[in-house]
């Protein structure tokens, strides 16, 4: 096992290799993300890196290890860190359009069921003073996602086809629209055509791309595993207005359910203003809303060609 010494200086190192070479254009110099016209500097996110990466961490990221199967290093501690940097950029927008707004009592009463501010710091990437916020930031979350949960619904259709190249022209086709698109779902089973799904009669897709992604987009699904099809899924329609169940609704969902379903709300923002990320962290991935490395984005999203 390494001395702590060694272990500091490896980790000085590494956010100095991911921090220093901010992208091809002088817009992200000094950023590690943009978000709109907003951005969210190095400053906000280095210190934040180098404690993750710090021996004071180690459990926190061995925890982290061992629930991803490994392969949980010191690229995606800065990864969960930019992506949550993102999201509260974006949740904070959202919140203050909604008027949702978490109190410290709320925050008090959630953090004294969470667990003894010992296990909640082991478990944490951050000081506690930052842990505190992302909690309320997750609070404020699950707030978004019951206020519409019982109101969300899509519309889709998809098909599978073997191949990356299939899926993409196919994407293409259904994107433009006219003879091109109506032939690509010609011989789909009509299960699979136009089909109407709430969120609230669907907790485990609830969270998913499928709610979050605008209406008139195409995405093109990489496989689950090797020898599986490539999906090409149209968002005919995505609503946030239908006519409610009623409270008892969110009884099908738990806390995190909700949480998860908040953020997914953020998904839309998140592609109309825009998310640049310094490369040195990856990329941004809608449909995980995630960064993510370059070669591990879950597929991609097509939209209509603009007017001429």
């Amino acid at each position: 096992m390494r001395r702590q010494v060694g272990r500091v200086v490896a980790a000085v190192a590494v956010v100095g290799a991911m921090v220093s070479g901010c992208g091809s254009g002088p817009s992200q110099v000094g950023s590690a993300a943009i978000v709109g016209d907003e951005v969210i500097e190095l400053s906000t996110v280095q210190d934040q890196i180098a404690l993750a990466l710090s021996p004071d961490k180690a459990q926190a990221v061995a925890g982290r290890n061992q629930g991803a199967g490994g392969g949980y290093g010191a690229p995606q501690v800065a990864r969960e860190i930019v992506t949550s940097a993102i999201l509260g950029d974006l949740l904070d927008r959202r919140t203050a359009e909604e008027g949702i707004a978490v109190s410290d009592a709320e925050l008090d009463a959630a953090l004294a069921t969470a667990g003894s501010p010992d296990e909640l710091a082991q478990a944490s990437l951050y000081t506690p003073q930052v842990q505190r916020e992302k909690i309320r930031d997750d609070l404020a979350a699950a707030a978004l996602g019951a206020r519409y949960v019982d109101r969300l619904g899509v519309t889709l259709e998809f098909v599978a086809l073997p191949t990356e190249e299939e899926a993409t022209g196919a994407a293409q086709a259904v994107a433009a629209g006219g003879p091109g698109a109506d032939a690509v779902f010609a011989d789909v089973p009509p299960e699979q055509r136009a089909q109407q799904v709430r969120a609230v009669d669907n907790p485990a897709l609830a969270t998913s791309f499928a709610f979050g992604t605008p209406a008139g987009s195409v995405i093109v699904l990489r496989p689950a595993q090797d020898g599986a099809p490539w999906t090409v899924i149209r968002i005919l329609e995505r609503t946030t207005d239908l006519a409610p169940e009623g409270p008892s609704a969110l009884d099908r969902f738990s806390q995190s359910d909700l949480q998860l379903i908040g953020y997914r709300l953020l998904q839309p923002a998140s592609e109309e203003l825009g998310v640049q990320v310094n490369p040195r962290f990856g990329v941004w991935d809608p449909i995980q809303l995630a960064v993510v490395d370059a070669d591990q984005t879950a597929g991609t999203i097509v939209r209509a060609p603009a007017a001429p």
